[in-house]
């Protein structure tokens, strides 16, 4: 069958789906409504058996007083489940678009995630047993409930045994309707794939998942206790996972077979339960996605300020000042009402005498107005806004041979998104813009970009880089082609649920203080292509953790590109015509905490797995994560590293001086302490590499002058020493020869591989975003790395001017660089650029709410 015919059958059995939803949510305002004067509400009389509640065993009369019976309730409730479609809601969408993504999602990984499960007869028939197990648990639950009711005489009892097979038997119909039409294959027949309308196929989507999820829908919501859900839907996962475990059903069988059974159950409970016998009212997915129609910022998707913002400059300036306590330094971007957040505690603050000083007060103010809808504007339902962010072009020239490979050598421009540059004129034009509909947002930003052609490395350095990555061969170009390309950098959709916002496509991350560039994740390179979900708002842990303060996490999965080396069981794969394909997978978790206002620490976990050799699966996922398996030549199927970071504002400084740093460790847990270590036992932190730095927000009588300073190294002074840390040992990845990078530009910092470096700014701000900067940066790569070593000189100065919505930029840098496996002198450069902005505001801003009148959320202050 084609693509389009399948998706045609697949969006129906999800349109099925969703309309049970959208059915049960019509069916309790309908009889809210017939509950009043003039409805028509159907009536009860006992039937059979004695005792019955009504809604549970009762008889039902239709609005014209006939008679209904089991029967025709049954029918009934059949009617109103195949007509569910026709209930479907456009504000459905919040959470029809995340399902239907997960289903297509299932869809298209079932063959090889069935593939890679165990195939021994054992264990198939232990899962086999257990899900046969589980699903007669749940039902013989619902049966004898129902049959002791009667001695007991307990009509809770009565109503839930009833609802609960009423629910099973309506799904198993609805289920086995739509098995015998769409004829899938099982994971055991065919050729594996799960082939739609085959002779024999019954496998879409798995009956026992539907009845153990119906079951145990009406069982968790008569008895809405923790334990009782807990037990409940625990054993009808348990039912699901076996169901797939023992390759009688795919992933996608057991997720479609579980969602009906669970909507089947809502709309059976809802339409036949009896309140007063007890039980929890069940909402549905589309009530508690739209909540009670007021959409506040916990459930509004907002969009991610982008890394170079002057947003993040003013915010830390206010932080560093006391003015703000609740920023989370280390993991960024933050959301826009995440930065409105963090602008009303501002002007809590500011309203404390003294707080922050007149700089302070410019800055709040500048700041308020760039974040004036995300105040002031209303949660109504509906809310619509659209923008169109920034319009911006680029040139710069480059005077001089420039250095482009961090990862070996050294950059003449960092933290840039990896926009192409060598020497000659470069450039870049770009806009961004972005729209959000209540609990939705989507963002985008691209570029076209220019740079020259250029010679290659010469034939000593691509040796050198072939022999320190262990690759079979040098490059064999002799030319770095130019560039003439239109570039998406960050491009998202995303979706807000309680502060929790779920966003998938290219984002960039920053994970970790400071302006020069986090050891783990930063912007040096092109943003990833990621499914990512961000608490973008902190909360607090409850009970005995209340002492770690407010927490923000963070958790991501992406694919790098640009690979082209890789180690497998038994040989290096790859070559320099053609990338890997498939390209190696990249996921990340980061927890960060406050306890308290002058404290910030996080803790990272970062692994590299999947690619050419090692199939990216969950199972291969989980291994990266434990730090198991390996192939049978020895190498790891994965590569870990693990990172902490944190930011302390000095006691009776505090408003005057910031402490903070991060680093990494490759492979090891690096906040663990190993005892063995010599002479003292601080083990793994004395194995990672490390950045540190202090920043003071002004001077006595100079408020408006700044001042940055940060050191980092990888250059470690225990590399070789027991062979643990050998050189080069930094950002290598394991059987991925070409190491933590995406498109071969480094992914953490600047520094590189097996390097020491400093780097100063200070600014002088005429205004919050008016400057001129002098800046300074010095690298030096370990000549046991790199023959003969190198280093590298920066020294620029950049000015900001902004005159209404437009903003000129320029920065002049003058470099030198010694790496002699390059060329033996001293090379020079210089890099002049001019930047144009243009930020629409109100001219291409669109906003449609239902409004409503709303008070400040900035402290009170206008």
């Amino acid at each position: 069958m084609t693509r389009r015919s399948l998706a045609k059958f697949l969006g129906a059995a999800l349109l099925f789906s969703i309309g049970l939803v959208s059915a049960s949510s019509a069916q309790e305002q309908g009889a809210a409504a017939a509950s009043q004067p003039g409805g028509a509400a159907p009536t009860y009389e006992s039937s059979s058996l004695a005792g019955a509640a009504p809604g549970a065993n009762a008889v039902q009369k239709s609005a014209e007083g006939k008679r209904m019976g089991l029967i025709g309730r049954f029918a009934g409730d059949q009617r109103g489940a195949w007509a569910s479609p026709g209930h479907v809601r456009f504000s459905d969408m919040d959470w029809l678009v995340p399902l239907g993504g997960v289903a297509a999602g299932l869809f298209v990984a079932d063959r090889q995630f069935s593939k890679h499960l165990s195939q021994s007869p054992t264990t198939l028939s232990h899962y086999k047993t257990l899900s046969n197990v589980g699903a007669a648990a749940l039902i013989g639950a619902g049966a004898g409930m129902w049959l002791l009711s009667y001695p007991k005489h307990n009509e809770h009892w009565r109503e839930t045994g009833f609802l609960a097979g009423e629910a099973a038997l309506n799904s198993l119909v609805a289920v086995e309707s739509l098995k015998y039409s769409l004829r899938r294959e099982r994971p055991f027949q065919g050729d594996g794939g799960g082939h739609f309308f085959q002779s024999g196929g019954t496998s879409f989507p798995s009956e026992h998942a539907a009845a153990a999820w119906s079951v145990a829908g009406v069982i968790a919501h008569e008895y809405p206790g923790t334990l009782t859900k807990f037990l409940a839907y625990g054993l009808a996962s348990a039912v699901s996972y076996s169901r797939v475990r023992s390759r009688q059903h795919f992933p996608s069988d057991a997720l479609i077979g579980s969602v009906l059974g669970d909507l089947v159950a809502q709309q059976i409970y809802r339409r036949h339960h009896d309140p007063e016998l007890g039980g929890g009212e069940w909402r549905s997915i589309g009530e508690i996605v739209r909540g009670d129609g007021e959409r506040n910022p916990a459930n509004q998707g907002s969009p991610y300020v982008s890394l170079d913002s002057w947003i993040y400059p003013a915010l830390d300036r206010l932080i560093a000042l006391g003015v703000i306590d609740g920023g989370f330094s280390g993991m960024r971007p933050w959301t826009r009402s995440e930065c409105a957040r963090l602008l009303g505690e501002a002007g809590e603050k500011m309203d404390e005498e003294g707080a922050g000083g007149a700089e302070a007060e410019k800055i709040f103010r500048l700041l308020a107005t760039e974040f004036h809808d995300e105040v002031e504007g209303p949660p109504g339902a509906g809310n619509f806004r659209g923008r169109v962010e920034s319009v911006y072009a680029r040139v710069a020239g480059i005077s001089g041979k420039p250095l482009t490979d961090g990862y070996h050598f050294g950059q003449t421009i960092i933290n840039d998104y990896s926009r192409p540059y060598q020497e000659g004129v470069n450039s870049a034009d770009g806009f961004s813009a972005w729209t959000s509909s209540g609990r939705w947002v989507g963002y985008v930003r691209g570029e076209y970009q220019h740079a020259p052609s250029a010679p290659t490395l010469p034939a000593t350095a691509g040796q050198f880089i072939a022999s320190a990555d262990g690759l079979p061969s040098a490059s064999p170009f002799t030319t770095v082609s130019g560039v003439d390309r239109f570039r998406m950098l960050d491009a998202y959709v995303g979706l807000n649920f309680e502060n929790w916002q779920v966003t998938f496509g290219q984002q960039s991350l920053w994970w970790g203080p400071g302006a020069g560039g986090p050891m783990m994740f930063s912007d040096n390179a092109e943003p990833v292509n990621m499914f990512r979900v961000n608490r973008v708002s902190p909360f607090k842990l409850p009970s005995f953790l209340k002492f770690l303060g407010p927490v923000r996490m963070e958790f991501f999965i992406g694919q790098l590109d640009g690979h082209r080396f890789v180690n497998t069981a038994s040989s290096t794969v790859g070559s320099w015509a053609v990338p890997l394909n498939p390209q190696p997978f990249t996921n990340g978790e980061k927890v960060s905490f406050r306890p308290s206002p002058n404290l910030e620490v996080g803790l990272t976990y970062g692994t590299i797995f999947g690619g050419v050799g090692v199939p990216a699966t969950a199972r291969t996922f989980v291994q990266s994560l434990l730090d198991t398996g390996e192939l049978p030549g020895g190498h790891s199927l994965s590569i870990r590293r693990t990172g902490l970071d944190f930011t302390y504002r000095i006691p009776k400084m505090r408003k005057w001086l910031t402490l903070y740093g991060d680093g990494f460790a490759e492979d090891q847990i690096i906040f663990f302490i190993d005892q063995t270590a010599k002479p003292l036992p601080f083990g793994y932190p004395d194995r990672a590499a490390w950045r540190a730095g202090i920043y003071v927000p002004r001077f006595p009588g100079l408020p408006k002058l700044d001042f940055r300073v940060e050191g980092v190294y990888t250059d470690n002074p225990n590399t070789g020493e027991d062979g643990s840390i050998s050189h080069g040992y930094y950002y290598r990845a394991g059987r991925y020869l070409n190491g933590f990078t995406n498109k071969g530009i480094l992914l953490g910092s600047w520094i590189g591989r097996q390097g020491q470096g400093a780097q100063a700014w200070s600014n002088y701000w005429f205004s919050p975003r008016n400057r001129i900067q002098l800046n300074f940066r010095h690298q030096k790569v370990s000549q046991e790395f790199i023959p003969g070593g190198g280093t590298l000189t920066d020294l620029g100065v950049r000015g900001d001017y902004w005159l209404g919505s437009v903003g000129i930029s320029a920065w002049v840098q003058h470099e030198r660089w010694l790496f002699p496996v390059i060329q033996p002198n001293v090379s020079r450069n210089v890099t002049a650029a001019v930047q144009v902005s243009f930020e629409p505001q109100k001219l291409f801003t669109h906003s449609l709410t239902d409004a409503k009148e709303t008070t400040s959320g900035v402290g009170g202050r206008p």
